[in-house]
């Protein structure tokens, strides 16, 4: 094993670890994101904190959570003067480097640190024709921001020094909405031939007002530039959400697609260049995302689609090839992990946990058999998800809504009524049935609020 290990950490935004090949998808191929799974661990029960875009970028570099690092929702800064873990590696002697997404501000404390190089698109980016942010200036690169990221990085490796090892962070803008895919794949998945989920008709039935006034339905939510085409005229309500699906879940798929193109192109940059051996290469998303899964797009809730992130390591010195890991590990631990990899210690106040011993096939007896979430951007203008957090374990989840903003930036004054909802993951891994008033699971309920304090507290966060 080498003491001194390179980093590549490929992160697209958005990518649902369901549109994933090596998680078993029914949607789509991914083979080159399959081969680092195939190569190395691919991890079942990743989570993120807050199902959220920056707050959980600033999570993934700072290894704390949201009401720590002060990302709580999209319109609260980051202060890129915090510890993060690109910049603890540079200071024990690493080349670092950022290109594509940052979504963490701009300009003064909000530009990237911790790099020798950078170039971000501003805000969200634009899929042709992108701008990027250097650090001298905006400048405008023609072509396709999928492979405009892999080029700068490409490039990037091509430049540093042989001598010193590196860590390389790929951020894709990829497969984030209004998903436009390049011209390389505007043929692939024709309209109506995409599986629906089973629950792309769901009724809410059992859940609570929280999820009927979630307004991000691919029925009704939707735009014209989502779709990119007028809606057939004629149709019938079940025939148009049909259709939104197709023409939603095909151009998301194809933007798929394309990021897998270039994930081959970075893993056969290495092979050809004797990096393999010696290269930490992750893929991941910053978070989950809604497929139609219960008549959904975007993210934001606690439920497993959003909640679960995808997780697969490449490191042949460490990580055996083909095995998966069940363990609960959060978007928290991931500074923490690639420290302790590199040999660089970590600093307060970072609240993760380093999984080396997972990648190594280890399971120390103590290892978290929970993980605590919360969401806190309040009935946004947009979506007007509501906030919650919640508690979720190997069987089960608790969620508690308790639905008001408390003057955060993007959040609303307008408050709620609390709610509750609790899942049986095992009967009912969709999550349909909400068993939180249920008598049978009494005990399970008062265990679970048991646990939800427990985790919060641990987590220095307050209900």
């Amino acid at each position: 094993m080498s003491a001194r290990p390179n980093i590549v950490f490929v992160m697209t935004d958005d990518h649902a670890a369901h549109a994933i090949g090596a998680y078993g998808s029914r949607v789509n191929e991914t083979p080159h994101i399959d081969r680092i799974a195939a190569d190395g661990m691919r991890f079942d029960n990743t989570f993120c904190t807050n199902a959220l875009c920056s707050p959980s970028r600033a999570t993934i570099l700072t290894g704390t959570y949201s009401h720590i690092n002060g990302v709580t929702t999209l319109d609260t800064p980051f202060d890129s003067r915090m510890p993060t873990f690109p910049g603890l590696l540079r200071e024990e002697g690493y080349q670092t480097a950022l290109f594509g997404k940052w979504h963490l501000g701009h300009g003064g404390l909000a530009d990237p640190r911790g790099f020798d190089e950078w170039a971000v698109v501003p805000g969200q980016g634009e899929y042709h024709d992108p701008e990027f942010i250097h650090p001298d200036g905006r400048r405008t690169h023609a072509g396709y921001v999928t492979d405009i990221t892999t080029d700068m990085s490409l490039d990037w490796l091509d430049r540093r020094d042989r001598e010193r090892p590196f860590c390389l962070l790929v951020h894709h803008k990829a497969p984030h909405r209004p998903w436009e895919p390049d011209e390389k794949h505007a043929h692939l998945y024709p309209d109506g031939s995409i599986p629906e989920p089973s629950t792309l008709r769901d009724d809410y039935a059992t859940r609570t007002e929280a999820a009927r006034a979630a307004t991000m339905r691919i029925l009704d939510d939707l735009d014209d530039v989502d779709l990119k085409q007028p809606v057939p005229e004629g149709l019938t309500r079940d025939e148009e959400l049909s259709w939104k699906y197709q023409r939603y879940m095909s151009d998301y798929l194809r933007c798929v697609a394309s990021v897998d193109d270039n994930v081959g192109r970075v893993l056969d940059y290495l092979d050809q260049h004797g990096l393999t051996e010696d290269t930490i290469v992750v893929y991941t998303s910053d978070q989950g995302f809604f497929l139609g899964d219960h008549g959904w797009y975007d993210k934001r809730f606690m439920y497993e689609e959003s909640l679960r992130m995808p997780f697969a390591v490449r490191y042949p010195a460490v990580v055996d090839p083909g095995t998966t890991c069940e363990e609960i590990v959060t978007n928290v631990d991931f500074a923490q992990t690639f420290l302790d990899l590199a040999g660089v210690p970590d600093l307060p106040p970072m609240q993760g946990r380093s999984f080396a011993p997972l990648l190594r096939g280890e399971r120390p007896e103590d290892w978290p058999t929970s993980m605590y979430y919360r969401y806190w951007m309040h009935d946004d203008g947009f979506h007007h998800l509501r906030a919650h957090y919640g508690v979720r374990t190997d069987r089960y989840k608790l969620i508690y809504y308790y639905n008001r903003g408390y003057g955060l930036p993007g959040t609303s004054d307008r408050v709620f009524e609390p709610e509750w909802e609790m899942f049986d993951l095992e009967d009912d891994p969709q999550e349909l049935n909400n068993v939180f008033a249920d008598p049978a699971y009494a005990d399970v309920r008062a265990e679970l609020r048991a646990e939800l304090d427990r985790v919060q507290r641990a987590a220095l966060d307050q209900p």
